[in-house]
């Protein structure tokens, strides 16, 4: 026989499943709702591995037995640490968050694509998240980090954000926790929340989770599904490098007004063409011009027309009432 429920499993048991109860009530319950069987199916059969009542107890491995370790599922090929860890949790929160999500994605999954598609998507997620936690794992210890390879973990979450990834790419906006957001943002979300309300979460089998529903999406509809998500969240995450560009622009630009209003450049833009503008004063003169119109100073650029200015005879320096002799005779006809 088994030995049952912990007193302390049973009070948690007796708080949390009223309120998964309500949860399914109002999923299942009002007239014409649907009713997704295999998603209640994965909720009793995850309740009933982390209750444990009566004798099924006796019947199943221990949470120890089955945790997700990426360096003994390697070494000795435990392909059940490998597949059962996914229904283990290890705190209460933990599991009635999970729930929680599996209620909300998994019943428009399996309302919109189908019993048979759903349960073959689970089955697709469950392996393909295991094994990028692996890949992520063996990566980080090749490159000197094996705390994810030799950690322990479990846990439904991996396969939720998979299903969160196919979800996404199925809708357009979603009501997370209440809240409308754009659907192709629900799995990050997601991935927070799970880490800001159990900071010990796995953070590799999350992310390998993430990556398992883009494979998914990539093997079963090709990439022009994918590559509508992808642009949005290059967008997303060029936003901060675009507003830095912009920044930095504004900040040169001022620098240049500065030294411009103090030194006024010898060549700038104006209209379609190139225009330089004299240092002695200030006339903007067609680019073929080597000397000023006005006060008739050689470009600065052009050293042989200085040259040949100075061969004339020219002298560089202009008194004030000749400089305003020729601008009266210029703009005043």
């Amino acid at each position: 026989m088994g030995i049952g429920m912990s007193s302390g499993r049973q009070d948690f048991a007796g708080r949390t499943l009223p309120l998964l109860a309500v949860q399914m009530l109002l999923q299942y319950g009002p007239a014409g709702a649907s009713r997704p069987p295999l998603t209640a199916a994965l909720i009793a059969a995850n309740a009933l591995v982390y209750f444990r009542p009566g004798a099924i107890d006796a019947h199943l491995p221990r949470l120890r037995h089955v945790m997700f370790n990426p360096h003994l599922i390697i070494k000795f090929g435990d392909l059940r640490r490998f597949f059962l860890s996914a229904f283990y949790h290890l705190s209460e929160g933990h599991f009635f968050m999970n729930m929680a999500s599996l209620l909300r994605t998994g019943a428009k999954l399996e309302t919109s694509m189908g019993s048979p598609e759903f349960a073959c998507m689970v089955v697709s997620l469950l392996g393909l998240s295991q094994g990028f936690t692996l890949l992520l794992s063996k990566g980080l210890l090749s490159l000197g980090n094996d705390i994810a390879y030799y950690q322990y973990s479990a846990g439904f979450s991996g396969v939720l954000l998979g299903m969160n990834v196919v979800l996404n790419a199925r809708e357009g906006d979603v009501v997370w926790h209440g809240v409308t957001v754009p659907a192709k943002y629900a799995a990050l979300l997601e991935l927070l929340f799970i880490h800001a309300f159990n900071p010990e979460a796995h953070l590799i089998c999350n992310v390998g989770g993430i990556l398992a529903g883009l494979a998914y999406l990539l093997l079963r509809h090709g990439p022009e599904r994918l590559a509508p998500m992808f642009s949005d969240i290059a967008y997303a995450v060029s936003q901060p490098a675009r507003f830095a560009k912009k920044l930095l622009r504004s900040a040169a630009h001022g620098r240049g007004s500065s030294v411009r209003h103090h030194v006024a450049p010898a060549q700038e833009e104006v209209g379609q063409g190139m225009r330089w503008r004299c240092i002695t004063c200030s006339c903007d003169n067609s680019r073929h011009a080597d000397v000023c119109e006005m006060c008739s100073t050689p470009h600065p650029d052009h050293a042989f027309s200085r040259r040949r200015h100075l061969q004339d005879g020219g002298n560089n320096e202009l008194s004030v009432e000749e400089i305003c002799h020729r601008r009266l005779e210029r703009f005043g006809g």
